[in-house]
């Protein structure tokens, strides 16, 4: 089931067992100014380029709308059936967090397929159509990429971790 806004139950992790997903007591305070910067960055680059002027206003906002929410439910997608997720947010920064244990495969997958699925795919897709809407699917896999900023960073750290990880709310266990 998904829940929205409602915080998480209260969780006793064995220490001894599970272990911080991010070690390093530093990064770990300090994550989301890496993630912004990443999305400031990104959002810099698109608008260097010119991929943030996809014809009128209203239209760029009703397609970052939906790219946001085709975000969220690919995130949703991959992993629904297995348990309860929790949609929390800090600021103006939504996350989702799984309440169950994910390997390292499934924890990944549901990091990373919006971005391959609306940068990489939509970007790829954006040369062999029309240059028309060539202009609008660039746009979609611009704005995709500076949202999925914080996913980028996760993806990178998932794949650093040993092959036998298992993840569960911020902290990982390898089995030996």
């Amino acid at each position: 089931m998904l829940y929205i806004g409602k915080e998480l139950p209260q969780m006793d992790i064995d220490e001894n067992e599970y272990k911080p997903f991010i070690r390093h007591e530093w990064f770990r305070r300090n994550y989301m100014w890496f993630a912004y910067g990443l999305m400031i960055l990104l959002f810099i680059t698109a608008l260097s380029l010119g991929r943030l002027r996809a014809g009128h206003f209203m239209i760029r906002l009703v397609l970052f709308a939906i790219t946001y929410m085709v975000h969220e439910l690919l995130h949703i997608a991959t992993v629904f059936r297995k348990g309860d997720i929790y949609l929390n947010r800090s600021g103006i920064y939504l996350w989702l967090t799984p309440d169950f244990i994910l390997s390292k495969r499934e924890f990944w997958i549901f990091m990373t397929l919006p971005f391959l699925a609306l940068t990489c795919l939509v970007g790829f897709s954006s040369y062999l159509v029309s240059e028309h809407v060539g202009i609008y699917l660039k746009y979609i896999a611009w704005i995709n990429s500076i949202i999925a900023g914080s996913d980028i960073i996760n993806s990178t750290l998932i794949m650093m971790m040993p092959r036998n990880s298992f993840f569960y709310r911020g902290y990982f266990k390898t089995l030996a």
